[in-house]
C-alpha cells in the first residue's frame, strides 16, 4: 500500500466514530485506533456500573492516549450512562418547568463530573430543540420546553455546567428537531418553517449554545425547505456551512447523528449518506446504535477514500474534518486538566431538582396517600432514542416509601376495565406518558376515573393534557422524577446518598 493510500485511510478512519458490543474493546476496535480511528461511541450494551466504563475507556487511551470516547447522555429519560435503573437526574423539560439556569448548569456539571470520572469525553447533549410540537414522537420531554428564550438560556447553562467538568457538550439536533411529527429513526422529519420562523424559534438555543462555547454540534436528518429544499440537514452544504459555520459562527465539531438512521439510510445508503454528509460539512461520523461491527466501519472507511479517488469528496475537506476531530480531542485533554472540582462535594442534586419540578393541579388535599395504593402504569411504545430496557414509573419507589403497595403494567393491548378490580377498598394511582398522544390511554383512563373519580393521575410525560381531579405532573420519566413524584404521593421522603 502506497503512504498516499495509507494516509487517506488514517483521515478516513479519523472522522469515525462507530459503536461496538460489549464492555471491553473488542480487538478490530483496539487495532483500528493504532491506525488512525478518531473516536468511538458509547451505548447502554457497553455499560455495566462507572467503575466498568472507566475501565473500558482506560483500554481504549491505552491503544491511542487521545480518543474521543463519546456517549449519549441527557440525563433525562434518554441514559445510557444509567441505562440500566435510570437516570438519578430530573431531564430537561424537568429543568425547563423549574426555570432556574443555576439549577440547570448544577444538574450538568454534576453530570459532567461523573462522565469525567468515567473517561467519557464527549457527551451528544444537550438536546437543544424547542419542543413546539406537542404531538412530536421523539423530543418530548428531551427539550427544555416549547418557549425559545427558555430552551436558548437552558441549553447555554447545561453546555456551561458540563464542560466546565471538561466534558465536551455537543448541542442537538441542528436545525431543529421539535417541531416535527416524524421520528428521523424511521423516516424524514420536513421542518416546514419559514425562514423567519427558524430564525425566531429553531435557531436560538443553537445560537445560545455557541456563544456558550459548546464544542460540538449535532446535525438533524431533517427536511427543511425554508434553507434547502432539496437535501436533508445532515446532508446539506447550505445548512451546515452556510448556515452554521458562515452565518452562525460555529467553529467546532459538527457531528451527525446516527448515520444508519433510516431517515438517510433508506435513500442514500450508509456509505453514500457519510460521503455526502462530510462533502457538505459534518467532521464525524456517528455510526453504531445498530450497526456495531467492524464490517460496516471498514464499509464507511473505504467508502470515504473511494470518494476522494473519484473526486467526489475533494482531500482538502476530509483533511479538515480530521483536523477538527483532532482539536476537539486536544481541546478535551486541556479541560480534564483544568476542570473545577465539584463544588457541591458530591451531594446529589438530582433529585432535589426533580423535587422542585413537580407540580399538582387540582385537588392538593387528596395528598398525601391515605394507605399504599394500586398503581396501575400504562407503557406507551418507546421510541428509539429512550430505548426498551430503561426503567421508569412510581410503582417502585412508592412502594420502598409504602409497603403492601401493588401495581400492574398495562399496554394498549391489556388494557382493559378489568385492571380496577386489584384497587377496590384501597388508593388508585394512573401513572400516564403523554395521554395526549395515545387515544388507547385516554380511554383507559377515562375509563378508570369513571369509576373512581378519587383516582390520582401521575402524568411523566409532555403534561399536554390534564385529567383527573388531582393531577401530578413530573415533566419526566426518570428515576429521580419517579422518586419525587413517590414522595407526593407518600409525604415521606426517599434518602438518596
Amino acid at each position: 500500500m502506497s503512504e498516499t493510500s495509507r494516509d487517506l485511510l488514517r483521515l478516513a478512519g479519523a472522522v469515525l466514530q462507530p459503536g461496538f458490543e460489549g464492555t471491553l474493546p473488542p480487538t478490530w476496535v483496539r487495532r483500528w485506533l493504532g491506525e488512525g480511528l478518531g473516536g468511538v461511541a458509547l451505548f447502554g450494551r457497553n455499560i455495566a456500573s462507572p467503575a466498568q466504563v472507566a475501565e473500558l475507556a482506560a483500554a481504549l487511551r491505552a491503544e491511542r492516549p487521545d480518543v474521543i470516547v463519546a456517549l449519549d447522555e441527557e440525563a433525562g429519560d434518554v441514559t445510557r450512562f444509567e441505562t440500566w435503573q435510570g437516570s438519578s437526574r430530573p431531564g430537561n423539560l424537568a429543568l425547563g418547568a423549574v426555570d432556574d439556569v443555576t439549577l440547570t448548569e448544577a444538574v450538568a456539571r454534576d453530570l459532567g463530573h461523573d462522565l469525567a470520572a468515567a473517561g467519557i469525553t464527549l457527551d451528544y447533549a444537550p438536546d437543544a430543540d424547542v419542543n413546539n410540537n406537542p404531538d412530536n414522537p421523539v423530543i418530548g420531554v428531551r427539550a427544555f420546553g416549547a418557549d425559545p428564550d427558555l430552551v436558548a438560556r437552558h441549553t447555554a447553562a447545561w453546555i456551561t455546567g458540563l464542560q466546565s467538568a471538561g466534558v465536551a457538550a455537543c448541542a442537538k439536533h441542528f436545525p431543529g428537531h421539535g417541531d416535527t411529527s416524524v421520528d428521523s429513526h424511521v423516516d424524514v422529519p420536513r421542518i416546514g418553517s419559514s425562514r423567519a420562523e427558524l430564525d425566531g424559534t429553531e435557531l436560538p438555543p443553537f445560537r445560545a449554545a455557541i456563544a456558550a462555547g459548546v464544542q460540538a454540534v449535532m446535525t438533524g436528518h431533517l427536511l427543511v425547505p425554508a434553507v434547502d429544499p432539496e437535501r436533508p440537514a445532515t446532508l446539506s452544504r447550505l445548512v451546515l456551512t452556510d448556515l452554521l459555520r458562515d452565518e452562525l459562527g460555529f467553529a467546532g465539531t459538527v457531528i451527525t447523528d446516527g448515520i444508519e438512521m433510516r431517515a438517510l439510510r433508506t435513500r442514500y445508503g450508509l456509505e453514500g449518506a457519510a460521503v455526502q454528509a462530510l462533502a457538505a460539512g459534518v467532521d464525524a461520523i456517528c455510526v453504531g446504535g445498530d450497526h456495531a461491527d467492524e464490517a460496516t466501519a471498514t464499509r464507511l472507511r473505504d467508502a470515504i477514500v473511494a470518494a476522494v479517488a473519484a473526486g467526489e469528496l475533494p482531500e482538502e475537506r476530509l483533511a479538515e474534518a480530521a483536523k477538527r476531530v483532532e482539536q476537539l480531542a486536544a481541546w478535551t485533554a486541556q479541560a480534564r486538566a483544568a476542570a473545577v472540582p465539584d463544588p457541591a462535594g458530591g451531594v446529589p442534586v438530582g433529585l432535589a431538582g426533580a423535587r422542585r419540578a413537580i407540580r399538582v393541579t387540582g385537588a392538593a388535599a387528596a395528598l398525601p396517600l391515605a394507605g399504599a395504593p394500586h398503581v396501575v402504569e400504562f407503557e406507551p411504545p418507546r421510541n428509539f432514542a429512550i430505548g426498551p430496557e430503561t426503567p421508569w414509573g412510581v410503582a417502585t419507589p412508592l412502594a420502598a416509601l409504602l409497603p403492601g403497595t401493588t401495581a400492574a403494567r398495562l399496554t394498549a393491548a391489556d388494557a382493559t376495565g378489568g385492571f380496577l378490580t386489584a384497587a377496590r377498598g384501597r388508593p388508585l394511582v394512573l401513572v400516564v406518558r403523554d395521554i395526549h398522544r395515545y387515544e388507547w390511554m385516554a380511554r383507559a383512563v377515562a375509563t378508570a376515573l369513571a369509576a373512581r373519580p378519587d383516582a390520582i393521575v401521575v402524568e411523566m410525560g409532555v403534561p399536554a393534557s390534564v385529567v383527573g381531579a388531582t393531577h401530578v405532573a413530573t415533566y419526566g420519566a426518570t428515576r429521580a422524577n419517579g422518586e419525587a413524584a413517590a414522595e407526593v404521593l407518600s409525604g415521606r421522603s426517599v434518602h438518596s446518598g
